[in-house]
């Protein structure tokens, strides 16, 4: 069996803080993506909206900027940006 994900990181000089599974996932696509950001239409994973939220309750700066897209089926999507500083201390596990 595979260990699951595991992050450890620092928000400007605070106490460590770690996250696992999609949530460590998550963080890991936004520190990849930079100021571009990333979108689901992007990085496909369920449920982007909740993993931001948990990151943002603690204490991550995630901005969300809405995009237009076309298609079929046309609308808007979110962009997330990661605007905090994120020291990342250590990874573990899978790394999806």
């Amino acid at each position: 069996m595979t260990e699951r994900l595991s992050v450890v990181f620092r928000l400007d000089e605070e106490e460590q803080i770690r996250v696992v599974g999609r949530v460590a996932w998550t963080l890991l696509q936004l520190i990849e993506a930079g100021q571009a950001g990333c979108t689901p239409i992007e990085r496909p994973a369920p449920r982007w909206s909740d993993y931001v939220f948990q990151l943002r309750a603690l204490g991550v700066h995630i901005e969300t900027i809405s995009e237009k897209h076309v298609g079929p089926f046309p609308g808007n999507h979110g962009r997330y940006v990661l605007r905090s500083n994120v020291e990342l201390l250590s990874k573990n596990g899978a790394s999806a």
